[in-house]
């Protein structure tokens, strides 16, 4: 969120996290960032739903799920990262999150494994469309290990498959120079 805030000078920002020490680091890193005209960080669940956070809606949501729901997938983390890793009741829950916590018209972005797609797309699509899907590529000749999915609350457009990102060179340097200038805020990365 703090990078976004960066690269958007003239947007303001609500973060949502349940995690009172994490909550407070956030805060702590806006304060230390010179964004708390711009940035707030609240403390709230995704399972409880965007009603009880009393919000307007806004233009635009962000989010970046735990990539598990289902604890017999994998092994299980430490207990002190099981709520950074398992969603409380899964996709469904920061769907149904983020579709109320925008206004009609407005995007939703969610970062999340490529085998999940189908998952994201069908939990939008009653109420959003007009997807846009950037695939993050580990390197140029493996599979996409994770998707970027952009929609639009009411929106009605075609679905748009963008040109990949691709993250790695084999015996490069540690980033493409794409994915490095994005990294650091010397290039946007395109939803068009």
């Amino acid at each position: 969120m703090l990078a976004a805030a960066v690269r958007r000078s003239g947007a303001s920002f609500v973060g949502i996290e349940r995690d009172r020490a994490a909550a407070a680091l956030a805060r702590e890193n806006t304060t230390l960032n010179g964004l708390t005209d711009r940035v707030e960080v609240l403390e709230g669940d995704v399972l409880a739903g965007f009603r009880p956070l009393a919000l307007p809606t806004f233009d635009a949501a962000m989010a970046n799920p735990p990539f598990f729901d289902d604890p017999k997938a994998l092994r299980a983390p430490a207990t002190a990262k099981t709520g950074a890793w398992m969603a409380d009741g899964g996709l469904e829950a920061w769907a149904a999150f983020l579709l109320k916590a925008v206004r009609e018209g407005g995007t939703i972005t969610i970062v999340h494994r490529a085998d999940r797609l189908a998952d994201i797309l069908a939990l939008l699509s009653p109420k959003a469309g007009s997807f846009r899907i950037r695939p993050v590529h580990p390197f140029a000749d493996e599979p996409a290990k994770r998707v970027l999915v952009r929609a639009i609350k009411t929106g009605k457009a075609p679905l748009v498959l963008l040109p990949p990102l691709v993250l790695h060179e084999r015996g490069g340097a540690k980033h493409t120079a794409k994915a490095e200038a994005i990294l650091r805020g010397e290039a946007a990365l395109p939803w068009a």
